[in-house]
């Protein structure tokens, strides 16, 4: 296969930019290649050039959306930055809200949302929260939100949980499952997943008490980040909790925040 021009490069990263908000520097062009090139041979095309051509057309077969998923799919794993749970168990502590409403609004293969309801139910079965609330995960990407739904993680993504949680929450696979783990229908029952562009409308969901951006902000320039923060700060309730990475500073955005810890804000009151 021919190497990546950069003509090329330039065309299938505007055409992500133009549709979803995605933006990749030139120094992002070997990632291009790496993530792309085996799923071109597979099609049996020509080149990245004729892979443009499919994805951009009208009637790409569901390929435009395949290429997002290889774009964007990052390592994820089970209570990820635990700090940030540490902070959210004390917050709603000192809160003891009867109703709870969580957002994990870039949630892919959902282990953020089951770690998320892993926490709630431990908090409830503590009597720290009520028994009503709810945690909705949603992602650009179909593919990982058909596979978040099956709530079927191999054990490695749960190396983070411990022994305690995985007794309560979790069935280990045996025989030909050997080595999966699946989450409970009592947990399961609480979180639900949909599909959601967040360069788009969020007014169909929410509102929310917290919510989690986290680890997706790296994919915007500077203006869709911000319009993206301030997007997902708009479905968040005045006093609420707003996370996003650790790495990834200050959020950008002009919605009032009050910084309380590394990635974690609080929404100010109007």
């Amino acid at each position: 296969m021919q190497a990546l021009r950069d003509d090329t490069f330039h065309r299938i990263t505007g055409l992500m930019h133009a549709e979803i908000g995605l933006s990749f520097a030139d120094s992002k062009k070997p990632l291009v290649t790496s993530r792309l090139s085996a799923r071109i041979q597979r099609l049996g095309l020509g080149g990245f050039d004729e892979y443009f051509e499919l994805i951009s057309g009208h009637d790409d077969g569901g390929e435009f959306q395949m290429a997002v998923d290889l774009l964007t799919t990052n390592e994820t794993y089970f209570f990820r930055e635990p700090a940030h749970f540490d902070l959210l168990a004390r917050e709603l502590t000192r809160t003891k809200p009867r109703n709870l409403s969580v957002w994990s609004a870039a949630s892919s293969f959902g282990d953020e949302a089951y770690s998320i309801a892993m926490l709630l139910a431990d908090l409830q079965l503590q009597g720290r929260i009520g028994a009503d609330w709810s945690v909705l995960g949603t992602d650009i990407s179909d593919r990982v939100l058909r596979s978040a739904s099956t709530g079927i993680f191999p054990a490695e993504r749960l190396r983070h949980v411990s022994t305690e949680r995985l007794k309560r929450y979790c069935l280990r696979g045996e025989d030909e499952s050997e080595g999966l783990v699946q989450i409970q229908d009592r947990l399961r029952e609480h979180v639900r997943f949909g599909q959601l562009n967040l360069c788009q409308d969020a007014s169909c969901v929410g509102p929310f008490d917290v919510v989690f951006l986290r680890n997706v902000l790296i994919y915007f320039d500077a203006a869709t980040k911000r319009n993206v923060v301030d997007r997902v700060l708009g479905r968040l309730r005045p006093g609420g909790l707003f996370f996003i990475g650790t790495a990834e500073g200050r959020a950008p955005c002009t919605t009032p925040l009050q910084a309380l810890a590394p990635g974690v804000f609080r929404k100010v009151a109007k």
